[in-house]
């Protein structure tokens, strides 16, 4: 099992430089070793909180690093095709207003899912406590508790 924790890691922004390496084969030993950690895995889990109407920009960016044809994907003539063996993903988030996954305005999931398709990993299963700005401490916890109830119950089949 491993763990990237993204504020430990150097993250470059994909920018021009970046890309040109990339067209060039030239790719960061240890980006390709996060991605190769990605493809390894029997199960992902993500855990970040809502942020902008979806998760947090370095973990996009993570993501962007992180998907590299010939490790995270493939493809043939026609299409992309996954490359990775996990066999689910688990999202944990935490959000600030009452916005549900699968709410339009909710847009880390759609990601997600896309990132699944072209990735070739499992079903994409989500655990969120949400409304958390606006109300008391008390209900604070209760919401984390369940969301704890939720994520306990959901890894026993995961």
């Amino acid at each position: 099992m491993r763990t990237l924790c993204l504020n430990e890691l150097e993250l470059s922004i994909v920018k021009k430089d970046l890309i040109k390496q990339r067209n060039n084969g030239i790719i960061d030993k240890e980006v390709i070793s996060w991605a190769e950690s990605i493809r390894e895995a029997d199960r992902i889990v993500i855990a970040a909180p809502f942020w902008d109407m979806s998760f947090p920009a370095a973990l996009k960016n993570f993501f962007e690093l992180c998907s590299i044809f010939d490790v995270t994907f493939k493809s043939d003539d026609k299409t992309c095709y996954g490359n990775c063996r996990a066999e689910k993903l688990l999202y944990i988030t935490t959000r600030g207003m009452n916005i549900s996954t699968g709410d339009e305005l909710e847009q880390a999931t759609p990601y997600l899912k896309a990132l699944s398709w072209l990735w070739g990993i499992g079903p994409l299963e989500v655990i969120s406590a949400q409304n958390m700005d606006y109300v008391s401490e008390e209900e604070i916890e209760i919401r984390i508790e369940e969301a704890i109830k939720n994520g306990l119950e959901a890894v026993r089949s995961f």
